[in-house]
């Protein structure tokens, strides 16, 4: 009798342990909604706030381009004409490289160039993470105007 009722109680237990288990699991799992939305739209900001930072560095690649060849590098020749010497006109008779590589936006595209810009005298910009023109949120453009 002794024996079966040692049993029993380990039974119990096990049992009780499944059940603390499941409460814990259930917990989990209510903080994990509760909190997984705040960390995703952490991670969206943190890539706008990404590419900010790129299309200010880009600008200032692009600035002392201009003091150097006394112009912009025209929208054919583009970005890449702050890592390598621009073979199409205008000749760019004091360049040096500007930059070491040219970023991807952190959505994975290239960044935008337009030489005569639309918002300013030029414009450097990414579509954002839709990789259309416009958008809201995520999604919007993020370039120097802003």
């Amino acid at each position: 009798m002794k024996r079966f009722a040692t049993r029993s109680r380990q039974h119990l237990q096990r049992a009780f342990t499944l059940i603390e288990l499941m409460v814990v699991l259930v917990i989990i799992g209510v903080l994990a909604a509760l909190i997984v939305p705040n960390v995703i739209e952490r991670a969206d900001d943190a890539r706008v706030t990404a590419a900010r930072t790129d299309v200010n560095n880009l600008m200032q690649a692009l600035k002392l381009y201009r003091l150097d060849n006394q112009r912009y590098p025209t929208s054919e020749q583009g970005l890449q004409a702050l890592l390598t010497r621009p073979t199409t006109g205008p000749a760019a008779p004091n360049w040096k490289p500007y930059v070491e590589k040219l970023p991807k936006d952190p959505w994975g595209q290239p960044y935008q160039y337009l030489n005569p810009g639309v918002k300013g005298e030029i414009d450097v910009f990414s579509f954002g993470a839709d990789g259309q023109p416009g958008g809201e949120g995520k999604n919007a453009d993020v370039g120097s105007w802003q």
